[in-house]
């Protein structure tokens, strides 16, 4: 028993430790990130054939559009959505009127603002591997009578793969990682808008850093982990394709 006592005594550390932790902004940033990543695969696939196929002269413009969440401040964009989606705003309006759903403050509202702040993650890989695609992939597929949708979902995609799992990696791995939009937008509500990122804030707020340290920890392996999963397949992409 003396022998064992050492490990009960660390395993009633590491429970005293853990007793204030709540997994909660964890489970409700996987549900965030999944439920954004859903839908963002269809509309990026979507963007990305308008993008490639129905853009023409003002294909730049529209490229610029899809990337604007890279280089707009995350306060600015979360602003600019609060005033949206908001009760007076048109889209908040049209929601509280048409479904009686409030978006500010609502984890619906999260869901629109992850969608919009993520999408260049999966749009600007599908685009950027299609373009770089040799253009006899299209012109062979117009000489046996093939439509641009049949070429989009039949030859390119097929052939842009990785991208696209790397595409739906990247944006389930921001989502997670949200802080500006979501704090804007979805404030801090428990079990509700508190995410993961905005649990850090909180725990830093009350001066509670033993959690906060947790939480970052967790999400600083989670990145990491990520990070290395899409070097490793790109690099055996590469491998098996050359």
């Amino acid at each position: 028993m003396r022998e064992l006592s050492p490990i009960l005594a660390f395993f009633k550390v590491v429970a005293d430790y853990l007793m204030d932790f709540s997994l909660s902004p964890f489970i409700l940033s996987l549900k965030l990130a999944a439920i954004t990543t859903f839908f963002l695969l269809f509309l990026g696939l979507l963007l990305s054939y308008l993008i490639h196929f129905k853009s023409g002269l003002l294909q730049p413009f529209f490229k610029a559009l899809v990337s604007l969440p890279l280089v707009l401040p995350p306060s600015v964009l979360g602003y600019y959505l609060l005033v949206a989606l908001n009760p007076n705003g048109l889209i908040g309006r049209i929601s509280d009127q048409l479904f009686g759903l409030r978006l500010v403050f609502s984890f619906p509202g999260l869901v629109i603002g992850s969608i919009i702040f993520s999408l260049p993650f999966m749009v600007n890989p599908l685009v950027s591997a299609i373009e770089n695609l040799p253009k006899n992939f299209e012109e062979a597929a117009y000489t046996l009578g093939k439509s641009k949708w049949t070429t989009f979902f039949k030859v390119l995609l097929p052939n842009v793969k990785p991208a696209l799992i790397i595409g739906v990696v990247m944006t389930f791995a921001h989502t997670i990682g949200e802080f500006g939009v979501i704090l804007m937008i979805g404030g801090n509500i428990p079990d509700e808008t508190r995410v993961a990122s905005i649990a850090i804030y909180n725990e830093v707020e009350l001066l509670n850093y033993d959690n906060a340290d947790l939480y970052a920890i967790i999400l600083l392996s989670f990145s990491f982990v990520v990070l290395s999963f899409i070097y490793f397949y790109q690099q055996k992409w590469r491998t098996d394709t050359f």
